[in-house]
């Protein structure tokens, strides 16, 4: 997390909406539940109240979890996005090594859904398309640079490496 979770805008908003929602109308049904499973009686063999505790639990986790995120987000500008290399807002083609064409979009890891094409800078694929040449720099930082349209990247994968090559890059 040295540079942040980088996602986009639209992402964030949503992240907050999320983390208003659980704080405030999630948080009370919660705490009604709780308030109902106490009146069913002995706490020690109350099976509502256990539930009821156990989502507070998982309610408090995932507004930490929200928290935590929010507080590292980084936001790509999308007005930057190039077309020139592989990036975070992407669209990239790439032909695979069975000489089929896929299209996915590049995203930061809280925005993935490989099922969909959606796939996450931080993944094995995304990592080889976005960090394909590392650019001479100071010790400190490192510098990347996506692969531009042509590049043949290697992703490591179970299986082996399988290499793919990038056909088109888009907005």
């Amino acid at each position: 997390m040295e540079d942040g979770i980088r996602m986009r805008a639209a992402k964030k908003q949503e992240l907050e909406e999320e983390l208003n929602y659980l704080r405030t109308t999630r948080s009370d049904e919660v705490a009604e539940q709780i308030k109902v499973a106490r009146g069913f009686g002995d706490l020690s063999e109350n099976s509502e109240y256990d539930e009821a505790k156990n989502e507070q639990g998982k309610l408090y986790s995932r507004i930490a979890e929200l928290e935590e995120i929010l507080q590292h987000a980084v936001i790509v500008d999308e007005s930057s996005i190039t077309t020139d290399v592989v990036t975070i807002g992407c669209k990239v083609t790439v032909q695979g090594p069975d000489g089929k064409e896929r299209i996915y979009s590049i995203v930061g890891s809280q925005e993935s859904d490989p099922m969909h094409g959606i796939i996450s800078e931080d993944s094995p694929f995304g990592r080889a398309l976005v960090h394909f040449k590392e650019l001479p720099s100071d010790e400190k930082e490192r510098k990347w640079i996506g692969a531009r349209k042509g590049d043949v990247v290697t992703v490591e994968a179970p299986r082996g490496s399988i290499q793919y090559t990038v056909v088109k890059i888009e907005r």
